[in-house]
């Protein structure tokens, strides 16, 4: 069963913190690299961080580099994206999808909405 499902968006202040959660199938954490992903109005979807599968190399775009890490429990079947010192261009949905660096590998959850704003 495919089954990507986030939580842990909301509304937060800049400068501030927020942690993304992805609870993933284990097929899916088994087979595909999972990473995260965000889009707004009028935009394509980018890639913002990838956590690969096989030797835990990680992604990450240069606009998030030093203010997000990405990280996994594999007891839980979680993903996770620590979002620290939070801009108001961070604002977007983020999904929890499949990955390949910047690229989507097919999979996705139903998205997180992030605003950042004063």
């Amino acid at each position: 069963q495919v089954q990507l499902v986030e939580s842990g968006g909301g509304l937060v202040q800049p400068g501030g913190s927020l942690r993304l959660s992805c609870e993933a199938s284990r097929f899916l954490l088994d087979y595909y690299s999972v990473g995260w992903f965000r889009q707004t109005p009028g935009k394509e979807r980018e890639g913002v961080s990838c956590l690969a599968s096989n030797d835990g190399t990680t992604y990450y775009a240069d606009s998030v580099k030093g203010r997000f890490t990405i990280s996994r429990n594999n007891r839980r079947n979680t993903v996770y994206l620590q979002m620290n010192s939070l801009k108001p261009e961070d604002t977007a949905v983020y999904y929890c999808g499949t990955c390949s660096g910047s690229s989507s590998t097919g999979y996705w959850g139903q998205g997180t909405q992030v605003t950042v704003s004063s």
